[in-house]
């Protein structure tokens, strides 16, 4: 052990001594650095990284990169050099860990079974030390034997190993297996590297891409490449003025929160923010990939044979896609296509967009000698601008992170317009509206998704989310309850018949159905009044009838303006209607509410009497089904008598007056059988001529 450990120094110090000298005569021995000096960060989850740095002919650059970030870089890096002499970009090739396991002498491509293993090995000579003693032999094979375990006689599926030993075959219970021993040192060298495989595997966290530079002299170059990244995320914060002094604006600050999760340091890189969400996917380049080659047999002579060939012409062609445009979607080039606006830069914290309209008396919030609209003046670190159809922020000055840390960036800070609002949605399922602020973004820049601290003054009120703003988009912010404002609400809903025609055969109802919904406010506050807007939910199909014109409207929502003097009270009455139409059956329809529609003037006489003929039509046909079926039954009735005489009949001799007054009246009731199936055919002709006499009476039936 001693004389290793001097080895091992005496070693140590010839390569520090070589590295030295080679330092001293001017060697490049060291990579070459092109530290990043450009981001741009997507709301999509990549990042855009631009390095640049000088090189000398002949010198590597090497790139670190995280094992799962090699497939972005492969598809994505660009390489910039004036004198296009780069030689080659090269890395550590990516072989799949189940083909690298399948390789070895002892396959672990798929976590086999300690069972499993040792039947793998058939024919390998091994040492096994059991619970009953050693056995040395050669694996014949694995098999799985079924054994009680219990009183109820249950099986399991027990492991054993066949071994052949010096004294013949040998079946070992492995679940009294203590240890096993491989003898071939090549198998276990082979087990060992397997081994060494899966971990090399587990703690592979980086990758070296390494770019030799070839050409003369020394210049400059430029690599740039896309990485995945975490999504850039904003938060805002709002200041409001004094409720009394109506003509102070807002103030809204936005931050940028950004996240260096790479291997990197940021030192003075130039940042930018884009709004826009690029298509962006993963591709795996970085594994080989290998395709399975037919096993063909060796070739060998054979006798010759006779051969049918097969015909060319019973392979079919595969059609063709065609490239259809998506429904719905505009054709390339035409006029609903916008034009992208030149890139419009919007200088932070220097007038325009960003100046801030205060009067210097505004209460601090950051500290009492400073006004809150100072510190949000001094913040802003940012240039925003829209480049093509994507809009970004790029931050003015450079910004340095370290690696795996992550900061927040002023990106915005400007006056903006809004008023204070209160908010009520009975969905809320609370009895107060909302506290909240009506915004319209006069800010020149578009706003992100994320959450907004809302400041009253200099005190904290509440916290709402905003959605994308677009340039002077409007938006509702609720930041709190207003427990100063109470609600009530009363629902009321009718459904009358407005008129009443035939249409077809059938009878049309025209339904003028009406909900309306009482809205009861008090503002309790004795200092401030409420603009109070009430959201309603649209009922499809319907029409709004009161009030005329909501304020505002959005897809599924009417809002509608209050407006509550401090200490009183206020009311809003909702109404939709709709008109519906039923349709009924004219035979079925009830005469006496008939007939008090027409006293309303809901129904015309003509509609009446129509209605009137067809029920009489109907009747007709009633009665003579009515008859048809008093004839059944006195038939059932003959036919469940003649069923009694018979067997009376057959009891009783031929001689006697008894007999001879059954058939009698058997030859009576067989007269009336036949007069009924007459009338029964007769009845049943006169239904079917008054039943499509009514059907025509119907379908020429058009009355209002």
């Amino acid at each position: 052990m001693k004389n290793s450990t001097i080895h091992f120094l005496c070693c140590l110090t010839t390569m520090l001594a070589v590295t030295v000298a080679a330092l001293a005569a001017g060697e490049h021995t060291a990579p070459a650095q092109l530290p990043i000096t450009s981001i741009t960060l997507y709301r999509s989850g990549v990042g855009y990284f631009e390095r640049e740095g000088s090189i000398t002919a002949g010198d590597d650059v090497q790139l670190r990169f995280a094992t799962d970030q090699i497939n972005d870089m492969l598809k994505s890096m660009v390489i910039l050099d004036p004198q296009q002499a780069l030689q080659s970009v090269t890395y550590d090739s990516k072989e799949p860990l189940a083909r690298q396991l399948a390789s070895f002498g002892v396959d672990l491509a798929d976590n086999p079974s300690l069972p499993t293993i040792l039947g793998r090995l058939r024919g390998t000579r091994v040492k096994i030390v059991t619970n009953d003693g050693p056995v040395a032999g050669i694996i014949l094979g694995g098999e799985r034997r079924e054994q009680a375990y219990d009183s109820a006689q249950q099986a399991i599926d027990i492991p054993f190993l066949n071994v052949v030993t010096d004294t013949g075959v040998r079946s070992i219970n492995l679940t009294t297996m203590v240890s096993v021993q491989l003898e071939s040192e090549t198998l276990n060298a082979e087990l060992t590297k397997a081994l060494a495989a899966l971990a090399s595997h587990t703690t592979d966290r980086f990758k070296s891409v390494d770019l030799a530079f070839g050409g003369k002299g020394t210049r400059p170059v430029r690599v740039a490449y896309v990485n995945e990244m975490p999504i850039w995320k904003t938060s805002y914060r709002l200041v409001l003025p004094d409720a009394v002094n109506t003509k102070e604006k807002p103030l809204i600050q936005g931050w940028a929160i950004v996240e260096n999760t790479t291997d990197d340091d940021w030192t003075g890189v130039r940042l930018a923010l884009v709004a826009s969400q690029p298509v962006s996917f993963q591709m795996d380049l970085s594994e080989s990939l290998h395709i399975n080659r037919p096993t063909l047999a060796v070739p060998m002579v054979a006798g010759a044979a006779p051969r049918i060939y097969q015909d060319g012409d019973a392979f079919q062609e595969k059609k063709k896609l065609m490239a259809m445009p998506t429904p719905g979607s505009p054709p390339v080039g035409s006029a609903s296509s916008a034009p992208a606006r030149p890139m419009k830069k919007l200088d932070a914290g220097s007038g325009g967009a960003f100046e801030v309209v205060m009067d210097a008396e505004r209460g601090a919030l950051l500290g009492a000698r400073s006004t809150f609209g100072e510190a949000l003046d001094k913040s802003s670190a940012a240039v925003g601008g829209e480049v093509g159809e994507s809009f970004q922020y790029t931050l003015k000055d450079p910004i340095s992170i370290a690696r795996q840390q992550s900061a927040m960036l002023p990106i915005l800070t400007s006056a903006i317009d809004g008023r204070r609002v209160s908010i009520f949605n009975r969905d809320d399922q609370i009895d107060h509206p909302m506290r909240g602020v009506e915004i319209t973004n006069s800010s020149g820049l578009q706003l992100i998704p994320g959450p907004i601290a809302v400041f009253d003054g200099s005190t904290y009120a509440g916290d709402a989310e905003i959605g994308f703003l677009t340039l002077n988009d409007k938006r509702l912010l609720a930041y709190a309850v207003d427990l100063a404002v109470s609600v009530a609400i009363r629902d009321e809903s009718s459904n009358t018949v407005r008129a009443i025609r035939i249409v077809d055969g059938l009878v049309e109802q025209t339904h003028r159905q009406v909900n309306t919904v009482s809205y009861a406010f008090v503002n309790k506050d004795e200092t401030r009044d409420r603009t109070l807007l009430v959201e309603v939910q649209k009922q499809h199909d319907w029409q709004l009838t009161a009030p005329a014109k909501p304020a505002q409207e959005t897809a599924n929502l009417y809002r509608f303006e209050v407006t509550l003097p401090e200490g009183e009270s206020g009311t809003l009455v909702v109404t939709q209607e709709r008109t519906a139409l039923q349709h009924i059956g004219v035979v079925g329809y009830d005469m006496p509410t008939l007939l008090s529609y027409a006293t309303d003037g809901k129904v015309s006489a003509a509609v009446v009497d129509a209605i009137r003929n067809a029920a009489q039509l109907q009747g007709t046909i009633n009665a003579t089904s009515e008859k048809i079926a008093r004839l059944e039954q006195e038939r059932q009735a003959i036919d469940a008598d003649q069923n009694r005489i018979r067997q009376n009949m057959t009891s009783i001799s031929h001689d006697t007056d008894v007999y001879r007054r059954y058939l009698a009246k058997f030859d009576e009731q067989e007269t009336r059988l036949e007069a009924i199936h007459v009338e029964v055919g007769h009845r049943h002709n006169a239904l079917s001529a008054q039943r499509e006499e009514l059907a025509a009476y119907l379908r020429a039936l058009n009355v209002s």
